[in-house]
C-alpha cells in the first residue's frame, strides 16, 4: 500500500462494543466483543472487562492503530 491509497486514507473507527459469551476456550465471565472497521477491513476482538474498561482499552487500541498508520518509519543506521 502506498500512503495515498485508499486503504491508509481512511480512519480505524470503533463500530461497536456489547456483552459476550466468553470465546471458546476461555474461563471467566463479564467478556465483550468489539469491533473495529477501516474502510471494508474489518477487526474482531475479545476482552474480559467492565464495559467502561473495555470500551477505553479498545479506544486505546483505535489511536494506536491510527497513529501507526499515519507514520511511517523508517531504518536509522
Amino acid at each position: 500500500m502506498t500512503a495515498g491509497s485508499p486503504a491508509t486514507a481512511e480512519p480505524y473507527e470503533i463500530e461497536s462494543v456489547r456483552r459476550a459469551e466468553a470465546p471458546p476456550n476461555t474461563e471467566g465471565s463479564d467478556w465483550h466483543c468489539y469491533i473495529i472497521t477501516q474502510g471494508k477491513n474489518t477487526i474482531h476482538g475479545y476482552r474480559q472487562g467492565p464495559l467502561k474498561v473495555v470500551t477505553a482499552a479498545v479506544e486505546e487500541i483505535v489511536a494506536r492503530l491510527n497513529d501507526r498508520r499515519l507514520v511511517r518509519s523508517g531504518r536509522i543506521h
